[in-house]
């Protein structure tokens, strides 16, 4: 292998940025260091430097066994400038990512710090109490954006005009927090109250059936529930057209199941209205925007478009709304069967996580069997690849497991 001088410009190729060697990275500086092809002190004039020539990609000389090094950086490190090609980062700078300041806030009059830029609600389950960080949500997820919608994380700030959500508001310098006044209690219990006199809860999660216990909630007092509606009749309600209750019976969004596809049935009994499968579909997670809110008021509902059945409209079937459902109100269609059937058992439920195997992604897939069968998949919300979410096959693509 030969060396060869050769007299460079700044518009000679050899003098752009990039590896000049075999070692990856500039070549060594001179007392003037080189950047870039030329020295500082030059002010980018011709200069001399060395070129390394060797023989052609893939061909070998006599003791020449090495593989060639990744691209390093193409310009002197500063803190070490003797430091060799084998020395450095083969895959360049070290990406720290944003460094942020922390804020100072009280929760309940204990002083804690968090980084700038955290919600309250990010407060109170990183520096916060268990019983702070129990703070009761429905329509937050951590893999979702802050969507305000159930205002039962609602919490007290000192200098504010009205309770704040914890899960939107963020935190500020000085921030006095106070999570458990009456007038947190009561707006909580409030808020849970009116759901429970309207929606049918009993399958929403085990925190949230707690919650309703621990705060006192009697949905009883507002009147036994009014007859369920019709098939289709709050799809046909108009905006502003409703009904005048006359105060004997608590009005109610029970409604038939609408079974129209074979993956998934919705059960509208059982939605509180919190915008969260809205989200999944839109810009959240599948960006399909499938499903919206529809009406108002108490009509106000989730609906397709042009209240199509989901087989005529741009559902795509990821099911990623049944995965940040609450409350039951979307449900695989083999889950609404074994509950029909009476044969649903969450206590003898296993989960297994596995890899899915139907491309290279890596999404991680949690197995829900019962009594030998997958019932449904899942996957964790914290995990870097989906984050939750998943695609039709993952989600559903799961019965030739189970075709013996």
């Amino acid at each position: 292998m030969t060396d060869t001088q050769h007299t460079t410009t700044p518009g000679d190729p050899v003098s752009g940025k990039g590896p000049a060697g075999r070692g990856g990275g500039s070549a060594g500086p001179p007392d003037g260091q080189r950047i870039d092809g030329a020295t500082e002190a030059s002010g980018g004039a011709a200069v001399t430097t060395t070129v390394e020539t060797g023989p052609p990609p893939g061909e070998r000389t006599d003791g020449d066994t090495d593989a060639p090094s990744a691209v390093g950086p193409t310009v002197v490190d500063p803190v070490a400038p003797a430091r060799g090609p084998e020395e450095r980062l083969g895959s360049g700078p070290v990406m720290l990512g944003t460094i942020k300041r922390r804020v100072t806030l009280s929760l309940d009059g204990r002083e804690v710090r968090v980084p700038e830029g955290s919600t309250i609600l990010d407060a109170l389950h990183d520096e916060g109490t268990p019983d702070q960080a129990d703070t009761p949500t429905l329509c937050w997820a951590p893999n979702m954006d802050p969507i305000n919608a159930c205002r039962v994380c609602v919490v007290e700030v000192e200098g504010s005009r009205t309770l704040v959500p914890s899960c939107a508001r963020k935190c500020e310098d000085g921030m006095a927090v106070r999570t458990d006044t009456e007038k947190v209690r009561h707006s909580r219990r409030m808020v849970l109250e009116l759901l429970s006199s309207s929606v049918d809860m009993d399958r929403a999660s085990a925190d949230v059936q707690r919650w309703i216990g621990d705060y006192g909630v009697d949905p009883t007092r507002y009147g036994p529930p009014a007859p369920p509606n019709a098939a289709g009749e709050r799809d046909r309600r108009h905006a502003g057209h409703h009904h005048t209750p006359d105060g004997s019976s608590a009005e109610t969004v029970h409604q038939p199941v609408k079974v129209d596809n074979d993956l998934y049935v919705r059960d509208y009994s059982r939605c509180i209205m919190c915008y969260k499968c809205v989200n999944a579909c839109g810009s959240d997670a599948q960006f399909t925007f499938a499903i919206a809110a529809a009406g108002r008021g108490f009509d106000a509902r989730i609906a397709t478009e042009f209240d199509a059945p989901l087989p005529e409209s741009a559902c795509v079937y990821c099911g990623n709304c049944i995965g940040v459902c609450p409350t039951g109100a979307l449900v695989s269609r083999r889950e609404h069967e074994l509950r029909e059937a009476g044969e649903w058992r969450p206590e003898e439920e296993t989960v297994t996580t596995t890899i899915c195997s139907f491309c290279g992604v890596g999404c991680n897939l949690e197995l829900h069997v019962q009594q030998n069968e997958i019932v449904n998949v899942t996957s964790p919300a914290d995990h870097s690849v989906t984050h939750g979410h998943l695609c039709i096959k993952g989600r559903f693509g799961f019965q030739h497991v189970q075709n013996f």
